[in-house]
């Protein structure tokens, strides 16, 4: 046997067995859903929105959260986008909450103000598009939440 196919065959049970560790059997995907979307009183001239996520984990480990990126359309507008890396650990067979504060770009919500100028009102409706890393192998989990969204009690 050659060395180069020595090489090749220790990388390929290398890849298998560390690539495996990675992976729990009966892995169930958690659950996340919008718990409140709501307009925070501001001092500024841009408001700022507080999005709550629910996540519950039916996996016997913690599930260990790495990230999350968003974005939020406001009246067909997309006005919202982040990411947040400080997010909490779920325990096993357990629930937790997230909390994101967004502000949005002014530029990109120029015409989500004309549209409101133009037609006043106190409710509007919202599309959350989050995309959550679970880390290691896992695919990200991807959550799409479509609500209405009042201005009452933003004007503080």
């Amino acid at each position: 046997m050659t060395r180069l196919a020595r090489i090749i065959i220790c990388l390929a049970a290398f890849v298998s067995v560390f690539g495996c560790a990675g992976l729990e059997p009966g892995f169930e995907t958690p659950t996340v859903g919008v718990s409140s979307f709501r307009v925070l009183p501001s001092a500024g001239v841009a408001p700022e929105f507080e999005i709550g996520l629910r996540i519950v984990n039916p996996n016997r480990s913690a599930l260990k959260l790495e990230g999350i990126v968003y974005s939020v359309t406001l009246a067909g507008h997309k006005v919202l986008t982040g990411v947040s890396s400080d997010l909490p650990v779920i325990g096993a067979y357990g629930e937790g909450d997230v909390t994101l504060t967004a502000t949005p770009d002014l530029l990109s919500s120029i015409s989500l103000f004309a549209t409101l100028m133009k037609q006043p009102q106190s409710t509007f409706a919202y599309e959350l598009d989050a995309k959550l890393d679970i880390g290691s192998l896992r695919p990200r989990i991807h959550v799409q939440e479509k609500g209405e969204i009042s201005l009452e009690g933003a004007a503080k």
